[in-house]
């Protein structure tokens, strides 16, 4: 494991050292490594997705992280590419394709531009880049996505919801509104629905307690206990906006 460098935090968003442990979170202890994304399995909500039948043709999962979710709709038969800005979790991602057996290809690019991934994508899966964007980002990567994809293509979307609980690490500028959505989309995709999901984090109750100092510090409040959900195996679950969309 690369020796950890600094503390991780939503400003300076540096995800290629949290996902080659050269950073951690403030509050997490030396040498641990936490990813609270990355739950070793797909969202539960994204499953739930691919049974429905949300999902066709050629897929692009956006900021694709570790990879669960691309391997998922990869063993399901679909064609998938996953995009991710850090070298490390394309890596890691391409790692865990193998080991499932399946083909997924696996590309670094910015999510502003999808600079080399190619075009003509039937379905675009976005579980959990948008919010990690800024205001001007946001715009581009929704021009992008409409480069790269065939009219009509469907647009899944995760967010973080304005519901997310008090107290939890995350900053309110990942917060999305629904008038956010609409400024930034609108141009470029037809917004359908916009529904409320759950994420399950990597965070449990009592990690969240330990670490509750730093919550403080950057976002002004404790956790709240009696606000904070957990799934079957006690990890905490994130408020989501579900966005479904289509390509003008």
């Amino acid at each position: 494991m690369a020796a950890q460098e600094r503390t991780f935090s939503q400003e300076d968003k540096e995800y290629d050292a949290l996902y080659a442990g050269r950073a951690s979170f403030d509050g997490v202890a030396p040498g641990e490594v936490l990813i609270p994304w990355d739950i070793g399995e797909p969202q539960r909500a994204v499953v739930d997705l691919a049974r429905a039948g949300g999902f066709s043709g050629k897929v692009l999962d956006a900021g694709c992280g570790l990879g669960e979710n691309a391997i998922l709709l990869a063993g399901q038969g679909y064609e998938v590419t996953g995009v991710d800005g850090s070298p490390s979790a394309i890596e890691q991602a391409a790692r865990r394709a193998e080991a499932h057996g399946v083909q997924v290809r696996f590309l670094m690019s910015d999510a502003t531009e999808l600079g080399g991934v190619g075009s003509d994508f039937d379905t675009v899966l976005d579980s959990g880049l948008y919010h990690c964007l800024n205001d001007e980002q946001r715009s581009a990567y929704a021009a992008a996505l409409h480069r790269v994809c065939r009219p009509g293509a469907a647009l899944h979307l995760f967010c973080f919801a304005e519901s997310v609980p008090s107290g939890t690490p995350i900053v309110a500028e990942a917060l999305i509104s629904k008038a956010n959505l609409h400024a930034n989309l609108g141009r470029h995709w037809e917004i359908q629905d916009m529904t409320e999901a759950v994420f399950a984090t990597s965070f449990t109750r009592e990690l969240l307690a330990e670490l509750g100092e730093a919550v403080a510090r950057d976002t002004g409040a404790r956790p709240g206990p009696d606000a904070i959900q957990v799934d079957e195996h006690g990890r905490v679950l994130t408020p989501m906006s579900y966005v479904r969309a289509q390509r003008r």
